[in-house]
């Protein structure tokens, strides 16, 4: 979903009943025999379509896309929706997303009907306050690609502290995450002729000072990791081949990846240049590169993020429980400080600790300005803004935001030259707006907010809680009509993700409101365990062995739906991507009683050969490892590709994906339509060849992609009977 913000405090219902109705434990899918469908390659009989680009595979894909687009487009609804689609998608009237600069200016990456690929640019703050503010473009990447012959896909830009004179843009072809890295000077509005020239690899790369940088790449064979990520950093000054570059820090073909960065200060000075080691997807290592080219390992917990360094004082997280070299004992999800030079020079130095969550809080967002922590700080899935300051004793001072209440908040952009930073506000039902705040006062300003994109009027936000299959309360929202009948009548959309400590928090999505909700749909958001809505305990109570507690999470909130007289099974359908994919798959495999429509996006599916397909194998953290025999037998169970079956009450699912996907691998999509095929099943398939693991290289793609998900949830839940 889109997270933006919005004008007033969102008033919700907030029904925190429970339902009579308790789910008793999934059973779970019968065992797989030895030799059963697809447990091993030479019983797949779809490997063939793992070939991204092979003629057979493309040859499929195209007369899929064809037979999809034909019923989908087809349909008289389809282009209403989709110029709906596409106005919002193209729309100037949105909120520029600013980004401080270390002069106070702000840049801002903008898209629109004009700029489909895009077009980064810049304005004074005192501008972007105003209605029309006055931009200055700094690189138009639609101009770039036409003129190079290129299908650019903007990915970012770092600029060197503090002059930020001197860039790295990085540009993706066609939306993959392996990145072309280029010198850009933004005083010219130029690249850099014989500059620093990366060429395409995943990785990344920091300036350290203006003749030199810190890279993790593809350097030939044996550099990359078994994730398919770098294995290896090196110290390349100008003027160098990559060849000539230094080797500083190799790890382990069996880690996720290895990468590095510099922690700067206010003023764009160097305080520490950090080697990150990706032990697992969740737990790493922190060396320091010393200045003769060594490094040392920092003691620090192995599940740990730094989040900042204010007035000298490193920010770290915790998720873990964990015993600091000074003997002081910190909890999973604590916030934690140390004077970095001190703890440079001694470890067991002592901690303080900055902030505590407690059992339904989750920190969601941490940044600081010259001066000053900010925090967003959720309570049952509604946030609030705090400032944090050290102070001589070295304990931290909290003071509270004057920001709307009971919404999301979003802690953005924050000046290095003074304490101002940019705080977003949303709700479900509310339009965006921005605020300008002040840390050091705590007051803040309502700069931008946008009109509705769709009409609300009428409209409420209840929050509910299912009972899990093992008693957990799991929270959800349902974004509806007031005047809904309670009678099972309505189409409903159940989204879900359910992984990787991601949290599903309110937002204003204008194409769910203008294309599912103005039309009479019911919205639902479910906050499964897996995701990290009350911290990182609420994570981990769903990984590995435990994956299927988030299933039954998810089947909870379906079956309370159904129970309350929200919806009904002809009514109800699902929705979620990537890991939310898998989601549904499983929604699919184990409850298809339950739903009449299913929209799939670029999904993990064959969880037996997940580790083995691009980045799969840096996911083993959250899933657990096929080729390990106990690991695997809790994997099979849920595995929905191995679990598709004849004979079950599956609806036509509408899976798409993309082929140039280079995180998730578009195969698990493929696949997933070929054996539904091959059971029986009608599906609707569609595989953008652009776009990468958003699925969307360009507006008009998405719009696009959009139109076709609203089309065929119309068709299933609010047709009767559904459409095949």
């Amino acid at each position: 979903m889109i997270r933006t913000a919005a004008l007033a405090a969102l008033l919700v219902s907030t029904a925190l009943c429970t339902s009579a109705m308790a789910q008793t434990p999934t059973p779970p899918n019968p065992p797989l025999a030895e030799g059963a469908f697809a447990t091993s390659d030479a019983t797949d009989p779809y490997l063939w379509l793992e070939e991204i680009d092979g003629e057979r595979a493309m040859a499929w894909v195209e007369a899929h896309n064809a037979h999809s687009l034909g019923v989908l487009q087809g349909d008289p609804r389809y282009e209403g929706l989709h110029q709906q689609a596409l106005e919002i998608v193209q729309s100037r009237d949105r909120i520029p997303s600013p980004g401080f600069n270390h002069d106070g200016t702000i840049d801002n990456f903008w898209q629109d009907a004009e700029h489909v690929r895009g077009v980064w640019r810049t304005t004074t703050l005192d501008s972007y306050r105003t209605e029309t503010p006055q931009w200055e473009t700094i690189l138009d990447f639609d101009a770039l690609a036409a003129a190079e012959g290129k299908n650019w896909v903007y990915k970012g830009a770092t600029c060197l502290p503090p002059e930020e004179t001197r860039c790295l843009v990085s540009l993706s072809d066609g939306g993959k995450d392996a990145v072309t890295i280029r010198e850009f000077d933004r005083t010219t509005r130029t690249f850099v002729e014989g500059g620093f020239v990366l060429e395409e690899s995943k990785g990344g790369a920091t300036w350290v000072d203006e003749n030199t940088l810190l890279i993790s790449r593809d350097f030939g064979p044996g550099t990359l990791t078994s994730s398919g990520y770098p294995m290896i950093v090196r110290v390349l000054k100008r003027g160098q081949t990559i060849d000539q570059a230094q080797t500083v820090f190799t790890g382990q073909p069996t880690d996720v990846s290895v990468s590095a960065y510099t922690l700067r200060d206010a003023d764009g000075v160097v305080q520490a240049t950090l080697i990150n080691r990706g032990v697992s997807f969740y737990e790493g290592e922190t060396h320091r590169l010393n200045p003769d080219g060594t490094t040392t390992k920092l003691e620090l917990p192995a599940k740990s993020n730094i989040n900042a360094l204010v007035r000298g004082q490193m920010v770290f997280t915790t998720d873990q429980d964990w015993t600091a070299p000074s003997g002081q004992e910190f909890k999973t999800g604590d916030v934690i400080a140390y004077d970095l030079q001190a703890w440079l020079a001694d470890p067991t130095v002592r901690a303080q600790l900055v902030i505590r969550p407690g059992p339904r809080e989750a920190i969601e967002g941490i940044s600081n300005t010259r001066n000053k922590l900010v925090v967003a700080l959720y309570e049952n899935v509604r946030g609030s803004v705090y400032v944090y300051e050290p102070n001589p004793a070295g304990e931290w001072a909290r003071s509270r935001m004057d920001l709307p209440q009971n919404v999301s908040v979003g802690v953005g952009s924050a000046s290095e030259r003074d304490d101002q930073v940019f705080v977003s506000v949303t709700g479900y039902l509310n339009p965006s707006s921005l605020f300008l705040a002040d840390a050091a006062t705590g007051e803040a300003d309502l700069t931008k907010s946008l009109p509705a994109k769709f009409d609300a009027e009428g409209m409420t936000v209840d929050q509910f809680e299912a009972r899990s299959a093992d008693g957990t309360m799991i929270p959800y929202f349902v974004v509806h009509r007031g005047d809904m009948a309670m009678d099972g009548s309505n189409a409903t959309l159940l989204y879900g993700y359910g992984g990787f400590q991601n949290s599903l928090l309110p937002g204003y999505s204008a194409t769910v409101g203008k294309l599912w909700l103005e039309r009479g749909g019911v919205y639902v958001i479910a906050n499964t365990r897996g995701g990290g809505e009350f911290g990182p305990n609420w994570h981990q109570a769903a990984l590995q062995a435990n994956r299927q507690r988030a299933h039954e999470d998810y089947q909870a909130v379906a079956m309370d739906l159904i129970a309350r007289g929200v919806t009904s099974q002809p009514k109800l359908g699902i929705m979620g991507g990537s890991q939310g994919g898998l989601f549904m798959g499983a929604m699919l495999t184990q409850r298809p009683d339950l739903i009449n429509a299913a929209v799939i996006q670029v999904p993990l599916f064959d969880m037996l050969r997940f580790h083995r397909l691009l980045a799969g194998a840096s996911w083993m953290a959250e899933y657990g490892n096929p080729d390990v025999p106990e690991e695997r037998a809790w994997i099979q169970q849920y595995s929905p590709y191995q679990n598709l079956r004849a004979g079950q009450p599956y609806p036509e699912v509408f899976i798409h994906t993309s082929t140039k996907d280079d995180r998730v691998h578009p195969g698990h999509a493929r696949k997933a339509a070929a054996r539904l095929e091959g059971l029986g099943y009608p599906v609707l398939f569609y595989e953008n060849t652009d776009g990468g693991h958003a699925a969307g290289a360009n507006l008009r793609e998405t719009a696009r992609r959009i139109a076709l998900e609203y089309t065929y949830l119309t068709r299933r839940l609010m047709d009767a009977p559904a459409q095949e």
